[in-house]
């Protein structure tokens, strides 16, 4: 019987004696005895009472056996639902009971605070820990190292990712065998894979990075990944000599770049850097490139979507762009008011149509119908434009944009402008309550190592760069910016601390 993505990602490596995955101490996993493991945990997931269509939670740690608990629910027909393993108690429940998840994986160590979890949603609590074993292992110790897959079209459901909920409650966007096999075909042309790669795998796999976008490829193409726990420099530096490729986010580079290990000799054979899921400073872009020779490619996607667009494998890869729309992806900008599209070169709301975006959100048919057009473009919610050469540059999210006193402020061009000052590292600009203008505007800046920032020196000093209504009414110096798993500024938890500054006395 057919499974599109088991077919595609996982079968061809049946009985493989290649590598697939090299571990820090060295040690290998096979294919073949990735997908043996992952078989007996089919089999114990059928035994748990698990079928077709049925979602599984889970959160345990970065391992060999975590990623074959993915082959396994595209296997078994489950539904894959991966948490953040930083999520609390109260916030597994949420996304547990929304999904009515008929299982739940968990750290041996989370056991006894999600049991009521479990117990409340009418789930099956197993255990899964980062050195393969638990109760999940447990039950599959006796189960066959082969499953036959069950069938699985195009349109059938692989797995839901929750959204990070910024704005209200987190979403659950579905997504189908053919979402996430379409886009990693896509990638593996558009980024030149094949089976010769050895990708540095420091990303974590409940996120689409390192799940659906790296793991994906990598099985597609049958290549190696070196499996790391996470982006620590050290063993970065250590394994980047036996690789081709790395996928990170901006503070990867930013680390990697602090480090006076990192040098044109010790990555001279690699063959690509690719970044996401943040912003990548142009900065950062152009002193890699000094450092390495080598220009990061950076690319765009969310959760519901995947991957929209890249910097190109060959050309320019132009730094604080996000590149050209990925083949198969019809990509425009749009006013977010009446949905029509505006002129290249002006800012608008980037809306996209492809077999990469998702069916909707899970149990929510109005709020999927708001955010889809009549002609099934997906309405993303990033602020972008399209310059002269058609290149996409990310200005930020709608929900992000600032109106004070009547007028439109983008935070990206205050942040660039605050990021050119001596001794700024980075910066977030964001809006909060003003009792004259509405908003606003509030820059929020790290210094760079043994600098001294001075609020009123750095508000001169944009009075020359900014139009008037653009320029902060106050700038707050910290040590370091909230960042999400991702590498993502949280700028609802500035907006949250800072929220009062302007109120009267």
């Amino acid at each position: 019987m057919a499974n599109v993505l088991y077919d595609a990602l996982f079968r061809p490596h049946e009985g493989s004696d290649a590598t697939f995955l090299i571990l820090p101490d060295g040690r290998t996993v096979s294919y073949g005895a990735f997908l043996k493991t992952a078989g007996r945990f089919a089999h114990a997931l059928r035994a748990s009472g698990v079928g077709v269509g049925d979602r599984v939670a889970v959160q345990v740690k970065k391992s060999p056996e975590a990623l074959a608990l993915y082959a396994a629910c595209v296997a078994a027909g489950a539904i894959f639902l991966p948490l953040n393993t930083a999520y609390t108690a109260a916030e597994v429940e949420y996304f547990v009971t929304d999904a009515q998840a008929r299982a739940l994986v968990c750290d041996s160590g989370a056991a006894s605070a999600l049991k009521p979890v479990a117990e409340g949603a009418g789930a099956r609590l197993l255990t899964l820990d980062a050195d393969g074993s638990g109760t999940l292992s447990d039950l599959a110790a006796g189960q066959p190292g082969s499953f036959d897959a069950v069938e699985r079209g195009p349109d059938d459901l692989a797995a839901f990712l929750y959204t990070s909920g910024t704005t209200g409650r987190s979403k659950g966007a579905m997504l189908t065998h053919d979402n996430l096999l379409s886009n990693a075909v896509s990638l593996v042309d558009y980024w030149r894979f094949t089976g010769e790669d050895v990708l540095l795998h420091a990303l974590p796999i409940f996120h689409t990075h390192g799940l659906f976008v790296g793991t994906n490829i990598m099985l597609l193409v049958g290549g190696r990944m070196i499996f790391l726990p996470g982006p620590d420099v050290d063993a970065l530096i250590a394994h980047l000599p036996q690789a081709t490729a790395m996928m990170g986010v901006p503070t990867f580079y930013t680390r990697l770049l602090a480090d006076p290990r990192l040098t044109k000799d010790l990555v001279a054979h690699m063959r690509v850097f690719i970044s996401g899921s943040a912003p990548l400073l142009a900065e950062t872009h152009v002193e890699f490139e000094t450092r390495t020779g080598h220009r990061i490619l950076e690319r765009y996607g969310m959760t519901e979507t995947n991957m929209n667009t890249s910097n190109p494998y060959e050309g320019e890869r132009r730094a604080g762009t996000v590149g050209f729309p990925l083949p198969g992806v019809e990509l425009r900008i749009c006013d977010p008011e009446t949905g029509s599209q505006v002129p290249q070169g002006e800012i608008g709301v980037i809306e996209v149509k492809g077999r990469n975006v998702f069916k909707g959100y899970w149990g929510m048919p109005e709020k999927t119908a708001a955010e889809f057009r009549a002609d099934g473009f997906f309405i993303t919610g990033d602020l972008a434009r399209i310059d002269e050469d058609g290149y996409v540059h990310i200005v930020g999210r709608a929900k992000d944009l600032i109106i004070s006193g009547g007028y439109n402020i983008y935070p990206k061009e205050v942040e660039l402008a605050l990021d050119e000052e001596e001794g700024v590292l980075e910066s977030a600009v964001i809006g909060v309550p003003h009792p004259d203008f509405g908003e606003g505007v509030v820059g929020v800046v790290v210094p760079r190592a043994g600098a001294r920032l001075d609020e009123e020196r750095l508000r001169a000093s944009l009075g020359g760069k900014l139009a008037r209504f653009k320029q902060p009414k106050r700038i707050f110096v910290v040590d370091e910016l909230p960042r999400n798993t991702m590498g993502k500024v949280q700028k609802n938890a500035l907006r949250d601390r800072f929220k009062d500054i302007f109120k009267a006395a």
